[in-house]
């Protein structure tokens, strides 16, 4: 789905981003230019943030551990 209409940014390039290592929005407006002209998507887009984040972490901390 299309987050930022301004600049044609879909939810997958957000998560994408997050997944190269983007954890803010400030990252997000600076490297996708989310939410710099009009800023109606700046909520839905910190949403997905968060909750993709949230997913990341909650993975690595389940993976098993190798300790011997």
């Amino acid at each position: 789905m299309i987050v930022c209409i301004c600049n044609n940014i879909s939810d997958r390039e957000i998560r994408q981003a997050i997944e190269l290592g983007i954890t803010s929005m400030d990252e997000l407006r600076a490297d996708l230019g989310l939410a710099t002209c009009c800023g109606q998507c700046a909520s839905t887009a910190e949403e997905i943030l968060n909750e993709h984040l949230g997913r990341i972490n909650e993975t690595v901390l389940k993976r098993p551990s190798m300790t011997t």
